[in-house]
C-alpha cells in the first residue's frame, strides 16, 4: 500500500510539474516583451528539471510511463492566453503558483532537491510581474519590468465566471418562482427576459458607473501630479527615488533614475503616473462603455439559460427543463471557478450545483404558496 501511494504522488508531482512546463512554454511563445519571454521559458525549464526528477523516482518501481496529456486548467489558460493575451491569465497562474509554492513541504525527497525553494521563488517572481510584490527587485528587473501594467487578467476572470452566475441563479430563481404560482408558460417566459433585460441593464449601468468614476478619479490625481511636477519637479524627483529604493535599488541608482525620468518632459508625468500614483495614464482602468457591455452580456449569457425551454415548452415540463439545463451550467461555472481555486472539479461544480438550486427551491415553493393563497 505505501508503494501504491509514493507511485502515486510521483505521478501528481510528474504531472503538476509538466503541466507548468506546458503553460510557461506556451505563455512564452506568446509573451511580446524579450525580457519577460526569456523569464517564462527559464521558469519552464526549471519546472522539467523537477519533472525529469518525478519520472526517474516512478521509474525505479519499474512502472508503466503516461505520456503528458496538460490537464484541463492548463490547456483552458493557454487557450485564453492565446485569445486575450498573458495579462489575462497571468494573475490567475501567479495564485496557482502561490499555492503550489507548498505543495512540497511535506514532501521528504522534494525537500532534498530544493524543490520547495524553487516554487516559492517562482511564485514570488509571478506576483513581482503581475504587480503584486516588489521586494527585492534589482535594477536590471526594474528595468525589465518598467511601465508594465498591473494584471487585471485575474479579476477579468473572476468578473466573467461570477456575471454569468449571477445572471444564471438570479433568473433561475425568478423563473422557478412564477413557476411555483402555476402560472401559463407565456407569463414565465415575459418574466423571465423582463428578469434578464432588468438584470443585464442594471448590472451595466452599475459597472458603468463604476469604471467612468475611477477614470474621472484617476484624471483627476493626474492633474494633480501635473501640477506638482511643474511647481515642485525636486520632490518628484525624491519621490521616485523613493519609490525604487523601496523596490531594491540602491539609494544612488534609485536617485540617478529617478533624475533620469523626471528630467525627460515627455515621459515624466507617464513615469510618476504608473509608479506613484499606480494609475496607467493610456487605459484609466478600461473603458467605461466596454465594461458595461461584457457586464452586460455576461449576465445575459447566464440569465437566458433557465428561459430557454419556455420558448417551445410550458407546465411541469418546462419547470423541469429548465432546471436540468440550469443545473448542467450551475456546474460548469463551478468548474470554472477552480481555475481560480484550484479546487477539486467535482467539487467545486456539485456545490454550485447545490446551493444554485436550493435558492431556486426556495423561490418555488414560495411561488407556490402565494400562489395557492391568491387562488384561495
Amino acid at each position: 500500500m505505501a508503494t501504491n501511494n509514493r507511485i502515486k504522488q510521483y505521478r501528481e508531482n510528474w504531472q503538476s510539474e509538466m503541466d507548468n512546463v506546458a503553460l510557461y512554454r506556451a505563455i512564452s511563445d506568446i509573451e511580446k516583451q524579450p525580457q519577460l519571454k526569456e523569464v517564462y521559458k527559464r521558469m519552464a525549464d526549471v519546472e522539467e528539471v523537477h519533472a525529469k526528477l518525478w519520472e526517474s523516482k516512478f521509474k525505479e518501481f519499474s512502472a508503466t510511463f503516461p505520456a503528458h496529456n496538460p490537464g484541463w486548467r492548463t490547456r483552458a489558460l493557454i487557450w485564453l492566453a492565446q485569445k486575450f493575451g498573458t495579462q489575462f491569465v497571468l494573475p490567475t497562474i501567479a495564485n496557482r503558483e502561490q499555492v503550489d509554492s507548498h505543495a512540497y513541504d511535506k514532501q521528504p525527497e522534494a525537500q532534498a532537491a530544493n524543490l520547495p525553494r524553487d516554487e516559492q521563488t517562482h511564485a514570488l517572481l509571478l506576483r513581482t510581474i503581475t504587480g503584486a510584490s516588489t521586494e527585492g527587485m534589482v535594477g536590471s528587473q526594474v528595468a525589465q519590468l518598467e511601465g508594465r501594467h498591473r494584471g487585471s487578467g485575474g479579476n477579468a476572470l473572476r468578473a466573467a465566471v461570477l456575471g454569468s452566475n449571477d445572471g444564471l441563479v438570479s433568473n433561475l430563481s425568478l423563473v422557478m418562482g412564477v413557476a411555483g404560482a402555476d402560472l401559463a408558460g407565456h407569463t414565465i417566459l415575459i418574466t423571465g427576459i423582463a428578469g434578464l433585460l432588468a438584470g443585464a441593464c442594471s448590472m451595466a449601468l452599475g459597472e458603468w458607473l463604476s469604471v467612468q468614476s475611477a477614470r474621472e478619479l484617476y484624471q483627476k490625481q493626474i492633474s494633480i501630479e501635473k501640477q506638482e511636477l511643474a511647481e515642485a519637479p525636486e520632490v518628484e524627483t525624491e519621490e521616485l527615488a523613493l519609490i525604487y529604493q523601496s523596490k531594491g535599488l540602491p539609494k544612488e541608482e534609485a536617485q540617478a533614475l529617478a533624475q533620469k525620468l523626471i528630467g525627460d518632459t515627455s515621459t515624466a508625468l507617464d513615469t510618476l503616473s504608473r509608479e506613484e500614483l499606480g494609475i496607467d495614464p493610456d487605459e484609466l482602468g478600461g473603458s467605461a462603455w466596454v465594461a458595461a457591455g461584457t457586464s452586460f452580456l455576461l449576465f445575459a449569457v447566464g440569465a437566458i439559460i433557465p428561459v430557454l425551454p419556455y420558448f417551445f415548452v410550458s407546465g411541469l415540463m418546462g419547470a423541469t427543463i429548465s432546471g436540468a439545463l440550469s443545473a448542467v451550467a450551475l456546474f460548469l461555472i463551478g468548474a470554472g471557478i477552480t481555475l481560480l481555486t484550484g479546487r477539486n472539479t467535482l467539487y467545486s461544480g456539485f456545490r454550485q450545483v447545490l446551493f444554485g438550486l436550493l435558492a431556486a427551491g426556495v423561490t418555488f415553493g414560495v411561488g407556490k404558496l402565494i400562489g395557492v393563497a391568491l387562488a384561495g
